[in-house]
């Protein structure tokens, strides 16, 4: 049985123009959730937005991952998700996955299943 994983993320709130314009270390993911906020996943070192001296960039501790195969995900997605995966890859996609709130990030050969530490149990349930 696959197993959640707490994720090492920072969120960042600030201008979309800002957010545009950032550089993000190599290994970091940004997962842009809405206009003005990215979930920075992966960043190890401290992140700076010069062009916005507003910016609110904080720790975020309460989200869990999951990567499955694209074979297993796309079985899993097929009976669960009511909503279209994005076509192309890499792509982030977000919404009800089994009734619960997940985050998608989409890669060729696989898929992170992203949800926040409360639901980590009612979420591997329904994957079974």
């Amino acid at each position: 049985m696959p197993a959640l994983e707490t994720l090492t993320a920072m969120r960042i709130v600030a201008a979309p123009t800002a957010l545009d314009s950032t550089q993000w270390p190599q290994n970091a993911l940004p997962l842009r959730t809405a206009p003005d906020e990215i979930l920075l996943l992966n960043a190890s070192a401290p992140i700076s937005l010069p062009a916005d001296e507003h910016a609110l960039i904080e720790p975020e501790g309460s989200f869990m991952g999951l990567w499955l195969p694209m074979s297993e995900a796309l079985e899993f997605l097929e009976r669960t998700c009511a909503w279209e995966l994005p076509v192309a890859r890499p792509a982030f996609a977000q919404g009800a996955v089994a009734n619960v709130p997940v985050k998608l990030w989409l890669e060729p050969e696989r898929i992170l299943f992203i949800v926040q530490a409360p639901f980590a149990a009612d979420f591997l349930e329904r994957l079974r």
